[in-house]
């Protein structure tokens, strides 16, 4: 495997351990910066938001770009933006630091996935993917854990200087091993094909703009839009009880401060075991995965929410549910990219923009639970509510997609 792709992966992630690691800093940053706690939790949201705008955005604007300078840019502007809010005494800015670093971050995905791929070849597509998409898995698993921590010892703002500093590694090697511009997707399934005739770019650019109008449209399927929403659903259940994992730890449970770290890991620790046993059983049973795993979840986000004050129960569902959520998102994900026609750029963007939908969503419709002076229980209620409409729309959801699911693998084969 080439040098380059593990790079990618180290700076996934550090964008991936800054997008999740304020559900351990919520307290300190609410405290130091003057908000409420829900306040606070916004700024989980906003950076969902700015990945549900710059997924799609991104996938668009670089598509044929010169990777490296593209990788570099995007990179760039993320570590800038995260020593901004390392140093900033203002809730505004540090929230509009988080929809830049989001936007950053959306476009550095859509670069590096498909720079990865290139890079390892077509024989190593599978591992090269991985490589890539397990640093958000590392960083639940390590990099939320250690900003919590680092937060303990040092306050927020180390959090934030920690990330930037792990980033500073994969820039410099970024610029020392990727190729200004790979050879991979402008010879094969984009507007450029010259198998192509819709897709081919004319000199006015005319091509692209075909081309990714005919992407859009094939995505705009019911039963691909359903799986979507969805995604969206069991997502925001997640962030909705992640995002205040910290005041639920400390102030249901009663445990102390020290435990929030060790919870977080737990639930990273999970997500990583989702991730893995879904890798391996989705191909065979999506169906069963998506269905099990979605009642699975709304059961036991309510099994939480009546013993969250009991620490071993705490400490037994959380990575439990992580294991459930991160396995359901990965046959959910999974289904998004059979569903949509071979080769869509714009697929693994309406992945990420329907994941980070939820991403916003959850935070949001907990923060208002706590509120409405329901306690910080009331986010996992949030979270069960949201599941079971996921439960009767994955019942559609499957209905639809049986057939073209058949289809599609009659396609691939």
């Amino acid at each position: 495997m080439p040098f380059a792709v593990y790079v990618l992966g180290l700076a996934v992630f550090a964008q991936g351990t800054s997008e999740f690691m304020l559900s351990g800093l919520l307290s300190d940053i609410a405290a130091d910066l003057h908000v409420s706690v829900p306040t606070a939790g916004l700024s989980t949201s906003a950076f969902a938001i700015g990945m549900v705008i710059g997924a799609p955005a991104m996938a668009l604007l670089s598509r044929d770009r010169p990777r490296r300078r593209a990788l570099l840019l995007f990179l760039g502007v993320f570590v800038a933006v995260h020593v901004v809010g390392a140093l900033t005494p203002n809730y505004p800015i540090l929230l509009a630091t988080r929809v830049v670093g989001a936007l950053a971050n959306a476009g550095f995905w859509a670069v590096a996935l498909v720079t990865a791929i290139d890079l390892a070849g077509p024989e190593r597509r599978a591992r090269a993917t991985s490589v890539v998409v397990g640093g958000v898995t590392l960083a639940c698993v390590v990099g939320v854990p250690a900003g919590a921590l680092l937060g303990t010892w040092w306050g927020w703002r180390a959090a934030f200087w920690a990330v930037a500093l792990v980033s500073l590694p994969a820039l410099f090697a970024i610029a020392r091993t990727v190729p200004e511009r790979a050879t991979g997707p402008e010879k094969a399934g984009t507007a450029g094909d010259t198998t192509d005739p819709e897709g081919a770019a004319g000199a006015d650019g005319l091509g692209d703009a075909v081309g990714a109008r005919r992407e859009l449209r094939a995505l705009a399927t019911p039963s691909l839009l359903l799986t979507l929403v969805l995604s969206a659903l069991v997502q925001g259940a997640t962030f909705g009880s992640f995002a205040y994992l910290e005041p639920v730890v400390t102030e249901v449970t009663g445990l102390g401060d020290g435990w929030v770290p060790v919870t977080l890991a737990l639930f990273g620790v999970g997500s990583f075991v989702g991730v893995t046993i879904a890798g391996r059983i989705v191909d065979a049973r999506p169906n069963t995965l998506i269905t099990v795993g979605a009642a699975a979840l709304a059961l036991g986000w309510a099994v939480l929410a009546l013993t969250a004050d009991r620490p071993a129960a705490l400490i037994a569902l959380v990575p439990i549910q992580g294991m459930l959520a991160f396995g359901t998102g990965t046959a959910l994900i999974t289904r998004v990219l059979r569903l949509a026609p071979a080769g869509s750029a714009l697929a693994g963007a309406a992945a990420t923009a329907a994941f980070n939908v939820g991403a916003a969503l959850g935070p949001w419709l907990g923060g208002l639970a706590i509120d409405a002076d329901l306690g910080y229980r009331a986010p996992l209620w949030v979270s069960t509510a949201l599941m079971l409409a996921a439960v009767t729309v994955a019942t559609v959801t499957l209905r639809c997609t049986k057939a073209p699911e058949i289809s599609q693998a009659h396609q691939h084969t």
